[in-house]
């Protein structure tokens, strides 16, 4: 078999509370920058005018920052699975194959009945192209696909989905080298990592200010600009994660990480019932509607995935994603 096995790998199926909490992190993110788009689905596009400093900074912090964080998780949760299922069956790509095609299924139901920016029907494709034949190549090269996929769309002027690819490999890579194993046991790394992140960051994000969108290098500077972002993002967490705030990141985010596919799918219907109740045109939205929105639905799914976990092991759809997985019905109350 290729694709490398660690010796580790039963100490690896404990959940790794970093990735919760990142990946909470990173849902609440993508819901404030989802808001609006969602809510405006099917309205006429809306030539803006100069944009308001609340805008700036959306756009600035939050706008294609969260996704490269989702998509490198996705990555990072597709080899952890892959070791798991390659000790307990002995076909574990079939059963990663039935779980992107459930995942596919769910994105075209959510894309068809709710909302066109759907992003999980891609990320099933990206995998089912690019992540699941990438578990028959050595983890040297699979590093270096994803270095150069994740080049490509900034030198080409493009950004956001095409760099899914590459950020699925990296997290592949990432947990096939051990890193995501040793992800809460280092303050250095992350500490130089951020620093080096940051320092990218602020030139980069200048530029972003001083380019108008219509310029053929303003998405070069927005999809860098999101990358270092992220980056700075995860390497804050994990150094938080290691301080008495621990706890208390942990309460906030990980219960919604834990049940961030219920919480994705859940948000476009909110956002769309917020939507009837706020009124008005959603591209005219001050940042300040747009923040409320967001924390309200925010709230409503922290205190429901809190309740539901204290009795469940599992969200909902995260539940019946496992049954098609493993084709064979998993346990759901807790013990």
């Amino acid at each position: 078999m290729s694709y490398e096995m660690s010796s580790e790998v039963r100490q690896r199926r404990r959940r790794i509370a970093a990735l919760d909490v990142i990946r909470g992190f990173a849902l609440c993110g993508i819901l404030l920058a989802n808001v609006q788009p969602i809510a405006s689905m099917g309205a006429p596009p809306v030539s803006g005018g100069p944009a308001s400093p609340g805008e700036l900074w959306l756009g600035l912090l939050v706008e294609q920052r969260f996704f490269p964080i989702f998509s490198l998780l996705f990555g990072v949760g597709f080899s952890l699975l892959l070791d798991s299922a390659a000790e307990r069956t002995a076909r574990p790509r079939l059963l990663l194959l039935r779980r992107l095609l459930a995942l596919l299924a769910i994105g075209l139901a959510h894309h068809l009945l709710l909302w066109e920016g759907d992003i999980l029907a891609i990320y099933a494709v990206v995998g089912l192209v690019v992540l699941l034949p990438s578990t028959w190549l050595p983890r040297w090269t699979v590093a270096v696909l994803a270095a150069a996929l994740i080049a490509t769309p900034p030198i080409l002027g493009i950004n956001g989905v095409p760099l899914v690819p590459g950020l699925f490999l990296l997290g592949s890579a990432l947990t096939r080298y051990g890193v995501i194993e040793r992800i809460e046991r280092s303050v250095r790394v992350p500490a130089a990592l951020g620093l080096v992140f940051a320092a990218g960051a602020v030139p980069v994000l200048w530029l972003q200010t001083e380019t108008r969108i219509s310029d053929a290098t303003f998405s070069l500077w927005f999809s860098i600009g999101g990358l270092l972002i992220a980056g700075v993002y995860v390497c804050v967490l994990l150094l938080l994660l290691r301080t008495p705030l621990r706890p208390a990141l942990e309460k906030v985010f990980a219960p919604l990480g834990r049940m961030a596919l219920t919480n994705y799918l859940s948000a476009t219907v909110l956002v769309l019932v917020a939507t009837r109740l706020v009124g008005g045109v959603p591209h005219e939205w001050s940042i300040a509607t747009v923040l409320v929105i967001a924390g309200v639905i925010l709230l409503l799914q922290w205190v429901w995935s809190t309740l539901w976990l204290n009795r469940y092991l599992q969200g909902p759809i995260e539940w019946l994603w496992r049954w098609v997985t493993w084709a064979r019905r998993p346990a759901l109350r807790a013990q």
